[in-house]
């Protein structure tokens, strides 16, 4: 996650090649493949070899059957690689050095690739492992030689074929509201389903971030199913190691759009318009004294939008859902749903047993100390946080330091510490 104090660059590396194995082995996880066997695909997408995000290259289509192999036995953890191995190499160009890349072709369309190169070295854009090539390989890949506007891409229409086979997300910034004397700004985080046109679960909130997105993410699963693909774009509420891992347990394809191409999510754009005129625009945001006033607001605005006849559909998006909406898959349980939305960091324990989780301490287990260790959470309610160790769960609590120059600490959990991959740290 961008500029996210807690981010671990170790487990960022690790998922998006878990990401990157997913999303190729995913056709035949969700059974969409084209080819005439799950085979006939591993053998077709192996012809050449494929580089990993970390460097390391498949040759072989017998490594994708393992990883679908694993992936049904064991979820997304195991498509992730148990150690680093990008150490030595050249890291990719960051998203900060790509949006600077697009904003220096849009400023001089001529400028060319060595020149950009470079302005993103004078600028500490890049480290000095990237070379000149990976700017010129950026530039050709993404059709930005030419003298035309960068911004400007080839479109064509495009409609999925069912209910759940790609769903649209994005944030609308609405107006500001004023709640207990306080003026602030409201933001839609609001999913789309491509096939059928339906608003999902969406909801309006103070802040536009990942665990706000993840909420919605979550209800609209447990009401509608399991997509296939999610399609979002770049900003950090949807690019970031959490949403990837939550997808991959879940066994959907996530897809960003390019960056600076948010227009890519055509039909979520075009519903934004039409909250604009059927809501937004009509909707008199001084007098409402609540984000639940506001959101009652919206939600019948929704249950309207999508029992009313789409001009490019020919009907209600609620009757197109009903057509194809058998086909989606559903979550095993509650249970399961609400332990694929779990947050995962790992943290090394202090001496006091303690760890930090967004400034604030926890007490853990003793047998940790000085141990890394994966913690599981959700956001929005820290009492469910526990540390998973070979299988089980152990719970964490906050400290309370007045509370514990009272308490005895019990040393009654033993470990095998070869299960932690070596010795103390």
């Amino acid at each position: 996650m961008k500029n996210d104090p807690n981010a671990n660059p170790e487990l960022a590396q690790a998922v998006e090649v878990a990401r990157f194995r997913f999303g190729l082995i995913s056709p035949v996880i969700q059974n969409v493949y084209p080819d005439s066997s799950a085979a006939a695909y591993y053998k077709r997408i192996t012809e050449n070899p494929i580089t990993l995000p970390n460097g390391s290259v498949v040759k072989s289509y017998k490594t994708l059957e393992k990883w679908v192999s694993d992936y049904k036995r064991f979820g997304f953890d195991s498509l992730m690689p148990n150690e680093r191995s990008d150490k030595g190499k050249s890291r990719a160009l960051s998203d900060v050095a790509i949006e600077r890349i697009h904003e220096l072709k849009q400023q001089f369309p001529r400028i060319n690739a060595t020149m950009i190169y470079i302005q993103l070295n004078q600028e500490g854009l890049i480290s000095p492992t990237v070379s000149v090539c990976a700017v010129q390989r950026f530039i050709r890949n993404n059709a930005l030689k030419d003298a035309r506007n960068p911004n400007m891409r080839d479109r064509m229409a495009f409609e999925e074929n069912a209910f759940g086979n790609m769903w649209q997300a994005d944030t609308k910034y609405l107006p500001h509201i004023t709640e207990d004397g306080v003026s602030r700004r409201t933001y839609c985080i609001g999913i789309l389903d491509d096939h059928s046109r339906l608003e999902l679960k969406s909801e309006i909130f103070y802040h536009d971030d990942a665990v706000n997105f993840q909420k919605v993410l979550m209800n609209s699963i447990a009401a509608y199913g399991i997509p296939k693909k999610l399609y979002v774009d770049n900003g950090s509420s949807y690019a970031n190691e959490q949403l990837s891992l939550i997808c991959g347990e879940l066994g959907i394809t996530l897809i960003h759009t390019k960056v600076r191409d948010g227009a890519s999510k055509g039909k979520r754009e075009r519903s934004w318009a039409t909250l604009d005129s059927r809501f937004t625009n009509v909707t008199d945001f001084s007098k409402i004294t609540s984000l639940e006033e506001l959101n009652q607001k919206y939600w019948e605005y929704v249950r309207e939008y999508n029992t009313t006849v789409h001009s490019s559909i020919g009907c209600t998006p609620y009757e197109r859902y009903e057509k194809t909406k058998d086909a989606v898959r559903k979550p095993k349980s509650s249970e399961w749903l609400a332990e694929c939305f779990y947050n995962r960091i790992r943290r090394k324990v202090r001496n006091d047993s303690t760890i930090t989780i967004n400034n604030v301490l926890f007490d853990v287990p003793m047998d940790f100390i000085r141990q890394k260790v994966e913690i599981r959470y959700i956001p929005t309610d820290m009492s469910t946080a526990f540390i998973l160790f070979n299988g089980k769960k152990y719970p964490i609590r906050p400290t309370n330091k007045v509370e514990n120059c009272r308490t005895k600490r019990k040393n009654d959990i033993q470990f095998d510490y070869s299960k932690f991959g070596g010795s103390n740290i």
